[in-house]
């Protein structure tokens, strides 16, 4: 894999600033998980932009994709959706309730738990979710045009061997 030249960014900019005060610091820690800030943040305001073409944030995108990947019936309880999104059931409640009204999902009672309820996608909620899913994967798709294959293949594995360990 050949490796290209890329400009020093504004993290750099900082991990110079502290080995001119504090030379003895090792700041690789700062330059990875400074970069993954501010990727974070730069897609998670992409993804905001592009889901509220749909009429959703991105908190509510994530309840009505996590109902749409779970398969047919398209169905979960409040207490599944919150662990999947680690949600508090307060949050996951003004979610829920927000979804409702916009016709993207309902509440009924849980035919095997009568204090339970069950949280469905609807018809209008399965054509939106499949038309957002597009839209963000386009968004990511174009923030990788910088990496070959190879290298977001790579890039992937260091991330989710990073993420095993934290």
């Amino acid at each position: 894999m050949k490796e290209e030249k890329v400009e020093k960014d504004a993290v750099d900019a900082i991990t110079d600033q502290w080995y001119a005060v504090r030379p003895e610091l090792d700041t690789a820690p700062m330059a990875v998980f400074g970069r993954l800030y501010r990727i974070t943040k730069a897609m998670g305001d992409a993804m905001e932009q592009t889901y509220s073409r749909f009429g959703v944030s991105r908190g509510e995108f994530d309840v009505v994709a996590t109902l749409r990947r779970s398969g047919a019936p398209y169905t979960l309880s409040p207490r599944q959706l919150s662990a999947t999104l680690m949600l508090t059931t307060g949050g996951m409640t003004g979610r829920l309730d927000k979804l409702e009204k916009a016709g993207l999902l309902c509440r009924k009672p849980d035919p095997h738990d009568r204090r339970g309820l069950q949280v469905t996608i609807t018809e209008r909620g399965l054509a939106l979710i499949d038309e957002a899913v597009t839209a963000g994967l386009e968004v990511q798709r174009a923030a990788l045009r910088g990496l070959s294959e190879e290298e977001t293949a790579v890039l992937t594995g260091l991330l989710r061997k990073l993420l095993a360990g934290v």
